[in-house]
């Protein structure tokens, strides 16, 4: 009985070899793929949440600057922010808000290059998008109309489409092209939700212009 067990063990041994010499390899490079592939995605969460983490600080930073209104500390602060956590959000943000103090305080050039880097870099469209309307408007401050009307005219997000219809309005308006203008309204007007308070300053311009639209 007990010779019986034992070569009933040692065929289930040698099966079992058998499979291992035949399998084994495979079964162990997988093993290897899947643990490994495991650590790297923890690997990337982790990276991923310190990047954020650090990010933060930084941007924390720069509105810290900003409403202090130390421009010594916000361009040190944002070029931080853009050199080590460019492709957040946070630094995207953190973009717009420095534009807005430039552009609050007459520093324009400052307020172009935070946009364009944004517009540039943003990894967000929306954010993207809210930058280049914003440059087209510091760019028809500064009467660079065909500058403004370029950035207008890049593709963006369908849901800008009426707000740059508008400001192109704007620019043609600056430039002198009335017809131009009153077309680049309308097509705001039509891309703009009825009910939507922003209809009615559209409605203005185009009153203003002799446009009648009862």
């Amino acid at each position: 009985m007990a010779t019986h067990l034992d070569l009933e063990e040692q065929e289930q041994i040698d099966q079992l070899k058998h499979f291992w010499n035949k399998w084994g390899t495979l079964i162990t490079t997988v093993l290897v793929i899947v643990l490994g592939g495991f650590a790297a995605w923890n690997g990337y969460q982790y990276w991923q949440n310190r990047q954020a983490s650090q990010a933060s600080a930084l941007s924390s930073a720069v509105e810290a600057a900003v409403n202090s209104g130390d421009k010594t500390r916000i361009d040190q602060a944002f070029g931080d922010l853009r050199s080590n956590y460019g492709s957040t959000m946070q630094a995207a943000h953190a973009g717009l808000l420095v534009a807005k103090a430039a552009g609050d305080k007459g520093q324009m050039d400052d307020a172009k290059a935070a946009l364009t880097w944004v517009a540039d870099n943003a990894s967000d469209e929306g954010l993207k998008a809210t930058a280049r309307v914003r440059l087209a408007a510091v760019l028809l401050n500064s009467q660079a109309y065909d500058e403004a009307l370029k950035v207008l005219g890049t593709k963006m997000p369908t849901e800008f489409d009426a707000v740059v219809a508008d400001h192109k309005g704007d620019v043609y308006l600056a430039k002198g092209d009335k017809a131009q203008a009153i077309e680049s309204y309308k097509a705001a007007l039509q891309k703009t939700e009825p009910g939507v308070e922003y209809r009615n300053v559209i409605s203005v311009k185009l009153n203003a212009l002799g446009e009648d639209l009862k």
